[in-house]
């Protein structure tokens, strides 16, 4: 009966989104209004940030930014002008960006893809599809540093994807300019495109103003494809031929572990990866003997959860066209997970077809064949998604990822599958001027003893203005939904989720915006019987000097439907089947982050299962602008548990320091104190990228006990890597 609710209640909102967005599905609000043109060149253009080129004296220009915060209305106090031109093989992009303000320009460090609103810059967004979904994003900082990344649904953008391009920029007291100079064949476009979408954005700290070109409503993202305008080449574009990368890369390690027998292991490896232009908007990925361990080494968080801590994927051979495996399901209900590959057992090899196939349709395919290693047979993992769009901003999707265990001689310790696999389809929309957005889908997992509930289903709907924005999600995932590829945080639940929350732009105050906010959560087990509930009731202030400030009031109920230890520190368990009630309040704050010293903090008081919870982190920093900065987070929990249960302070503090000495030479030293885990862990990372996405790493990491602080492991690698293109 709650499958067969659950599954009513989507349907009702798949059509309800239908219905809604059928009528209104248009092309992007501001492509008549804004519109550039641009032409071809074949005079040469030096990236030196001074615009005497005869390119630049005959573009067209854009001025008159609007600005988007702190308030969308009027136009920015910090002007900026663009022109754009093209020859044979590259895309260029000149910006003059105006400062009326004196004193120094803030900016963070000199680390490639820096934090957007901690740094000056300029950025351009082009939606090469022209579907109001897809596209790129390129930025310089006032120091020249790049920033780059592939968007996805609109308004995300994957940063730790990386490609070729040049940029230079020149400073003066009252402006700075840049110049950037894209290749083609570092994009993906239609052969005989006439027509990109296109915007560019600046922020500009002083005044605390972000503006755009083309408007955009305060609440949207500032790379939000819906509001961007029209790029129009004189000509159409042609082919660039065929490009090939080849990325190889060389790699020594030497590691002792003194909990076992004490003795240095050393190993040297070698392998690439390998990306084929096949067409201007399709590529091929390949890989062999890929070396996945972690260069960025995932930082420890204080773990009292009763599920699996989900961490993002870094690995540059996914992250091409990424969205089209990622965003598949939802958080927590992800039937692809790529980390779930090569971290467990080395991979021997695989590709990735992805892209674009006409005006409509997008398509990935992949296959990875891994090796055996310890409880991990030898296995094949595949994925397909086939990408149809509908309307303006609206797809549906249909996809199949498998895992198929190849080994003969599996461990007695393997307790997954000798095949998985999950099939599903998904619907998602999102209205032109991006006020209504939401997803459906339906996945079934098939594998040796499936039943009917290895099936999992969702509904959203979310409607947002710059004051109001309400959403619904509905979830049902089956007992026996299972996917060994994907991130399934939990199964064999019912769950509804209703959250509102209202904001107020109050005029000339030292407040820029504060507002309430309310969020609900219930699930149900597939008896009905509510297992899990959560209200939380915030209110947010937000100051026109970058502070915010934050309250919350949660009440929480658990059912547990396993044993579990709240301290996460294997102490004695609370039953299964018990019943757990409580309240806690919580307040958090952020200081500007445009001081060279930042801050913020966070605490708590209330209940915690059968007792009570004091929690307490922070984070501050301190920047000697733009060479470095040093920072420390620390986070304390007091659990207080009734006999016999175990209470626990757990403490974790993680100081780091991380110096960007040139935009090319890089150091990052942190250590890790977690006494939850009785870890003590140092990380130091010396990074030297030489040439355009080319690096040498120099990577020490080693692992002692909390108490005396004895050596448990400790390890030296060397990775040298070289782009190819």
């Amino acid at each position: 009966m709650a499958i067969c609710r659950s599954r009513m209640l989507m349907l009702v909102i798949f059509l309800f989104i239908g219905k809604l967005l059928l009528f209104s599905q248009t092309g992007g609000i501001n492509r008549e209004k804004y519109q550039l043109h641009i032409k071809k060149t074949d005079k040469l253009v030096e990236l030196d940030g001074v615009f005497d080129e005869e390119p630049w004296m005959t573009a067209e220009r854009v001025r008159k930014f609007h600005r988007v915060t702190p308030t969308d209305t009027g136009y920015a106090i910090a002007q900026t002008e663009v022109m754009v031109t093209y020859d044979q093989n590259n895309l260029y992009i000149a910006s003059i960006c105006y400062d009326p303000s004196p004193g120094k320009r803030p900016i963070q460090s000199l680390r490639r893809d820096w934090n957007f609103s901690s740094n000056d810059n300029f950025m351009f967004f082009i939606d090469t599809y022209n579907d109001l979904t897809n596209g790129f994003a390129f930025g310089v900082s006032e120091a020249g540093v790049q920033r780059d990344g592939i968007e996805s649904n609109g308004d995300e953008v994957a940063y730790t994807w990386d490609t070729k391009w040049k940029s230079a920029v020149h400073s003066y007291d009252d402006r700075w300019t840049t110049e950037i100079s894209i290749p083609f064949r570092s994009l993906r476009y239609f052969e005989g495109s006439k027509i990109w979408g296109i915007n560019f954005g600046r922020l500009d700290l002083k005044t605390n103003e972000k503006s755009a070109w083309a408007p955009m409503p305060r609440q949207s993202k500032h790379n939000n494809l819906a509001f961007a305008g029209t790029l129009i080449w004189d000509e159409p574009l042609q082919k660039t031929g065929m490009g090939i990368s080849l990325i190889p890369y060389v790699a020594g390690k030497a590691s002792v572990d003194t909990q076992a027998d004490g003795q240095t292991k050393w190993n040297v490896d070698a392998g690439f990866d390998a990306k084929m232009i096949l067409s201007t908007s399709l590529n091929l990925d390949l890989t062999v003997n890929p070396d996945y361990s972690q260069v960025e080494q995932d930082e420890q968080v204080t773990n009292l959860d009763r599920f699996e801590l989900f961490f993002p994927e870094r690995r540059q051979f996914f992250l091409e066209n990424t969205d089209l495996f990622a965003n598949l399901g939802k958080s927590g209900i992800q039937p692809f997970f790529s980390r779930r590959i090569g971290l467990n057992a080395p991979v021997i090899g695989g590709g990735r077809l992805s892209g674009q196939l006409g005006d409509n349709w997008r398509i990935g395919v992949m296959d990875m064949q891994t090796l055996s290693q310890d409880i991990n047979p030898s296995a094949n993992f595949a994925a397909a998604v086939l990408q149809r769009r509908v309307f303006s901003r609206s797809n549906i999707v249909a996809f199949l990822v498998n895992k198929l265990v190849t080994g003969d001689d599996l461990d007695t310790l393997y307790s997954g599958h000798n095949s998985n696999i999950v099939a599903g389809l998904e619907y998602n929309v999102a209205s032109p001027n991006d006020r209504w957005s939401g997803k459906a889908f339906y996945h079934q997992a098939f594998y040796p003893g499936a039943s009917r509930t290895s099936a999992a289903s969702f509904g959203s709907i979310t409607y947002s203005t710059p004051n109001f924005k309400a959403a619904f999600d509905q979830s049902w995932v089956g007992s026996d939904y299972v996917a060994e590829v994907g991130y399934i945080r939990r199964s064999g639940y019912l769950e509804s989720s209703p959250s509102l929350g209202y904001t107020f732009y109050p005029a000339n105050s030292r407040i820029l915006t504060h507002g309430p906010s309310a969020e609900f959560e219930i699930i149900f087990s597939p008896e009905l019987d509510m297992t899990d509930r959560q209200t939380q009731i915030g209110y947010s202030i937000g100051w026109r000097n970058r502070n915010q400030l934050s309250f919350l009031i949660n009440e929480q109920f658990v059912k547990l439907n396993r044993s579990f230890d709240p301290t996460n520190t294997g102490g004695a368990k609370l039953d299964t089947g018990s019943d757990h009630d409580w309240k806690n309040a919580n307040v958090t704050f952020f200081s500007d982050t445009r001081r060279l010293f930042y801050y913020d903090f966070n605490g708590g008081y209330g209940g915690y299962f059968n007792g009570t919870r004091l929690t307490f982190g922070t984070n501050f920093s301190y920047r000697v602008q733009p060479y470095g900065s040093i920072s420390v987070t620390a986070n304390y929990n007091d659990i207080s548990l009734p006999d016999p249960y175990s209470s626990a302070k757990l403490f974790l503090i993680g100081p780091k320091l991380d110096l960007t000495l040139t935009d090319k030479l890089f150091i990052i030293t942190f250590a890790q104190y977690n006494n939850q885990i009785a870890n003590f862990n140092l990380n130091m990372r010396f990074q030297w990228r030489f040439a355009p996405v080319s690096d040498l790493f120099i990577i020490y990491t080693g692992n002692s006990y909390t108490g005396d602080f004895t050596n448990k492991n400790r390890g030296l690698a060397v990775k040298l890597s070289y782009w190819f293109k």
